[in-house]
């Protein structure tokens, strides 16, 4: 099978292997497209390594057709599915455990799909798993018009939660604006805290990729007994020096999440409620996988320099042809 190489100088090019042996209760998926993703990033540089006994192929995420299951699974042959993997989503075959595909809704291309499983199930999980948004209360996201704050828009809005986001761009905002975001900050041009005090008097929840000096700042944006969800860290490992009094006055909780190493009964657990709870509206219109472009797997350098460039709205992803 083909599958993308990726060297310890960061080059990527097309190779051959074989495909992967498929273990107990794991799907052989044909994969027709995968998802880009800031990980993928991480891992070609050397940062952020597949965990012990997984594919070292870069990729999280994908979208098939199943071509092998194993004896009593719920999926046959020629089912549309899409899912995370820990590894591997970035060639033509991978092996999924079953528990962790979901089917893919008839009004979704798989092209499309491959953008769905990642950034919707992270966007789940920090917004009802461990922030516990309710309908009627507010949230705050920066980076909004990536991948996550495109997912995390739509999942609020159908909860019924005021939306408010941070990105650098006016066509970024205007894009937030489409999905029902309510607050529009440019961060390069406002200071987000200020705002949301000035407007909303603080928000409820607040979901951040970037920490460093927005730490303090979120704090200072949050009400009462506010949440703050910490997904990533793109200034770096260390924050500011932590504002504990800001941090008891406002009974606030910091709590950090990622996906990649969680345990597979987790993922499953989180796959089955995401799939109960919100894969329908997929099919209803009521949510959608908000794609920037689409790029044939010969162009991956091109669908990584899209991510690295910060400049997507929605997912980048790439598909064999």
């Amino acid at each position: 099978m083909r599958y993308i190489q990726h060297s310890e100088n960061g080059e990527m090019t097309i190779a051959e292997t074989a495909k992967p042996e498929k273990r107990p209760n794991q799907v052989l998926v044909k994969v027709i497209a995968f998802g880009i993703n800031r990980a993928d990033l991480l891992q070609r540089q050397g940062k952020y390594p597949p965990p012990p006994g997984e594919s070292h192929i870069l990729g999280l995420e994908m979208a098939g057709e199943v071509v092998a299951v194993p004896d009593g699974s719920c999926w046959q042959q020629g089912d549309r599915v899409c899912g995370l993997v820990a590894g591997g989503g970035y060639a033509e075959y991978v092996s999924v455990n079953q528990d962790h595909l979901m089917r893919v809704p008839d009004t979704l291309s798989l092209e499309d799909a491959a953008g769905l499983a990642e950034v919707y199930l992270t966007a789940y999980q920090a917004l009802f798993l461990l922030a516990d948004l309710q309908s009627g209360e507010s949230l705050l996201l920066h980076a909004g018009a990536s991948g996550v704050g495109s997912a995390a828009i739509q999942l609020a809005r159908l909860k019924g939660a005021r939306v408010a986001v941070t990105a650098s761009s006016t066509d970024k905002l205007d894009f937030c604006r489409a999905l029902g975001a309510e607050l529009l900050i440019n961060y390069k041009e406002q200071d987000f805290a200020s705002e949301i005090k000035n407007s909303w008097k603080g928000v409820d929840v607040i979901v951040d990729i970037v920490g460093g000096d927005y730490l303090n700042r979120n704090l200072q944006a949050l009400t009462l007994d506010g949440r703050i969800v910490q997904l990533a860290m793109l200034q770096g490992r260390y924050a500011d020096k932590l504002d504990m009094a800001k941090m008891l006055q406002k009974r606030a909780t910091l709590m950090a999440s990622t996906l990649r190493n969680r345990d597979d009964a987790y993922k499953a657990e989180l796959v089955s409620a995401f799939s109960r709870d919100c894969l329908p509206a997929f099919s209803q219109g009521r949510l959608k996988v908000c794609v920037h472009h689409h790029y044939a797997a010969n162009d991956i350098e091109l669908a990584h320099q899209q991510l690295e460039s910060n400049r997507n709205c929605g997912k980048v992803i790439a598909y064999w042809d």
